[in-house]
């Protein structure tokens, strides 16, 4: 960065920086997840009513209709919170918004455009069962499975213009001339982030429905309706799974050609290394790993599928323009913890697999369904690390080697009181989310089969 980029902006005094942050990432944290279920359960929606249209089984438009009824519940309280995030972007970072909104602006007023097309849709949808004939309705429910994939894709192209700037020129503080095709669409991070999302939002979506089945089997509800709902979403996670790990090298090598210090801070790697080192767990102690254990040639490998080439080190690059070494900390455990993860729901999704391959049953030991209870929560968790990784690795940038975060933050006081405000609504939120799907998860079967929408 210039002197004459860097007095392009007027940064604001914030002694709340640090609430600013944290006030993002707690509705990141809520959103995010619900984004999740955005994207797949419409999917496993249709394609279960499809099941029941192709074969005439009424057990799969009950399920269908029972699922369709959290899919509007959810989609309802994504609403709310993706509301929110959508002024804290203006309310937090001004700056930010000031500078660049007629770079990414294009792409927020379509995801603008997809959300109610979503809405319209979802709503004929879930209320349509008993108005609609059955191939009628299937047809409906086709728009909302686009709408959502769509309204996902435009926002994560602002995440990926964020990682990787392009298609503008910044005069007077303000980006001009702008490409919004080649700032949002052409940009190195896009495809392999909008891939990797997706793929979480199936793995997600199906670990945790097939969590809250698994719960039931180990109960002693096992019947042919169970097994039908838990085969459903944990073979999509299952197929999702092995493709996500060949995602994330692919994701991997992008951060290592365009963001060397986010490598870096993965890793914890201070100086810039042949044939560096993995290493596995440990941290980071501002100037090397302590008890961990490396793995000789690895970071190399999977940074350039090369054991042998040059890794970039944290030494690259002055001490302002890296994260701190507690944020190195967070982010490497972040990033451990979601690899970690997704190996072993990989490896789980795999032994169901096989199991159905070879028998065309369902495993049955216990300890299988228990490890799926666990699979869920667990798949959440390595969301909301994947997310950290991204997001936290790119610090102090919030628009990565243009904007500084401390020169988008805003300069009012009071974020100490939003911030208590909005863990009250989140909790009333995630208070209303529970008792809506234990009551529907209590409806019996008849009444979810026979009710109108």
């Amino acid at each position: 960065m210039t002197p004459a980029l860097l007095a392009a902006f007027t940064p604001a005094h914030q002694p709340y920086l640090d609430e600013a942050r944290q006030l993002q990432a707690l509705s990141f944290t809520m959103h995010i997840p619900l984004v999740c279920f955005a994207l797949a359960l419409p999917l496993l929606v249709v394609f279960t009513e499809w099941l029941s249209v192709r074969t005439g089984d009424p057990l799969y438009r009950m399920l269908a209709r029972r699922w369709s009824k959290v899919m509007i519940g959810l989609f309802a309280v994504g609403v709310v919170t993706g509301t929110v995030l959508s002024f804290e972007l203006g309310l937090l970072w001004p700056n930010f918004m000031a500078t660049f909104a007629n770079v990414f602006g294009p792409a927020f007023a379509a995801e603008g455009f997809s959300f109610f097309t979503e809405a319209i849709f979802i709503a004929i949808y879930v209320y349509g069962w008993d108005r609609l004939s059955p191939r009628l309705h299937l047809l409906t429910g086709v728009p909302v499975v686009l709408a959502a994939m769509s309204g996902s894709l435009f926002v994560i192209s602002v995440n990926g213009w964020m990682n990787h700037p392009a298609g503008f020129v910044l005069r007077n503080g303000v980006a001009v001339d702008v490409d919004p095709i080649a700032a949002l669409f052409g940009n190195p991070f896009f495809w392999h982030e909008l891939v990797h999302m997706y793929l979480a939002g199936f793995m997600v979506t199906g670990f945790v429905m097939a969590s809250v089945y698994a719960w039931g089997f180990l109960r002693g509800r096992s019947g042919r309706y169970e097994r039908t709902a838990l085969i459903i979403p944990l073979t999509l996670a299952a197929l999702a799974s092995p493709v996500q790990g060949a995602i994330g090298d692919w994701s991997g090598r992008v951060v290592a050609a365009q963001q060397p210090i986010k490598l870096a801070a993965f890793e914890g790697l201070p100086t810039t290394t042949k044939a560096a080192p993995e290493h596995i767990l440990g941290w980071y102690d501002g100037s090397r790993i302590v008890y961990g254990i490396a793995i000789p040639g690895l970071l190399s490998f999977l940074a350039d599928h090369d054991p042998n080439a040059t890794v970039t080190g944290l030494d690259a690059v002055p001490a302002n323009s890296r994260p701190s070494v507690v944020l190195i900390n967070v982010i490497r455990f972040a990033y451990q913890g979601m690899v970690g993860i997704g190996i072993l729901l990989g490896l789980l999704g795999a032994y169901f697999v096989a199991v159905w391959w070879r028998k065309r049953r369902l495993p049955r030991g216990r300890w299988f369904y228990r490890a799926l209870v666990l699979a869920g929560p667990c798949s959440i968790i390595a969301l909301l690390a994947g997310w950290m990784t991204t997001e936290l690795g790119r610090q102090p940038w919030i628009v990565y080697h243009v904007m500084l975060t401390t020169d988008a933050v805003t300069g009012a006081t009071g974020i100490p009181v939003g911030y208590a405000t909005l863990a009250l609504v989140y909790l009333s939120l995630a208070v209303g989310v529970a008792w809506m799907l234990r009551r529907l998860a209590r409806a019996p079967l008849e009444v979810a089969a026979g009710a109108a929408g």
